[in-house]
């Protein structure tokens, strides 16, 4: 079977499929992390790769950037492969001064200025959260690995570029960090009956106006990986 955007044969990705933005990300994790990784997906080079990790079948496959683009690539997945679970993992501009560069955080609930939800046509405003399971089983796995993890809300922005100057705003509500994927991978987990979860590694400071190379970007970010794959493997037993 294939999709406008994923040729993948049906039963090509495992349950659990980790979201990095990043196409060249997706690619690391699959050769770092797993065992027999083949490519199941490459269509406008958005690679798509499934393996094992500790034994467990794990799919990797970059979501691009911005909400669109996750909205695209999630849906297909939960509503067309039979993925249940998906974790993003990706960068995030920290909106406190006190939260550090390589800092991990667990996105509880995906604040936005997006209208995404907008298409669920509800009388009121929809409130994009993480599944609790998900959520308590990186939150355990990141403590077994002795990794101080945050966990709160996070801002899903539609622009990168805030000419505004209103985005840390949001850290007035205690708002953690500003990313722009997880309104649109929770609206569409919550509309398929599914599971997600987005896992944050801090890769600029917006307060301090610090920030990792594109290079720290693409792979330092493993502490994140790990935690996610360790929660894919405990998902297989639930």
């Amino acid at each position: 079977m294939s999709t406008p955007h994923i040729s993948a044969e049906k039963g090509a990705f495992a349950k659990t499929v980790l979201m990095p933005g990043d196409p060249l990300r997706s690619k690391f994790i699959a050769e770092t992390f797993l065992t027999d990784a083949k490519l199941v997906n490459n269509v406008r080079g958005v690679q798509g790769y499934t393996g094992t990790y500790q034994g467990v079948p794990v799919s990797v496959m970059a979501s691009g950037m911005g909400i669109p683009s996750m909205g695209i690539y999630s849906y297909e997945l939960f509503n067309f492969y039979d993925v249940d679970n998906i974790i993003r993992i990706g960068s995030a501009g920290a909106m406190k001064a006190d939260l550090k560069l390589m800092s991990v955080v667990a996105a509880m609930g995906a604040c936005t200025d997006s209208n995404y939800a907008r298409q669920y046509d509800v009388n009121g405003v929809f409130t994009p959260i993480a599944d609790y399971t998900l959520l308590e089983t990186a939150v355990a796995t990141a403590r077994e690995m002795d990794v101080e993890m945050a966990v709160g809300n996070v801002a899903c922005s539609e622009v990168f570029y805030d000419n505004s100057g209103k985005l840390l705003n949001w850290a007035k509500l205690g708002v953690l960090c500003a990313e722009m994927e997880s309104v649109a991978l929770y609206c569409n987990a919550a509309a398929a009956g599914k599971r997600a979860l987005t896992l944050l590694t801090i890769s600029d400071n917006i307060v301090t106006e610090e920030k990792l190379s594109a290079e720290e970007r693409q792979l330092g970010f493993t502490k994140m990986m790990e935690i996610a794959l360790k929660t894919a493997v405990k998902m297989a037993e639930k």
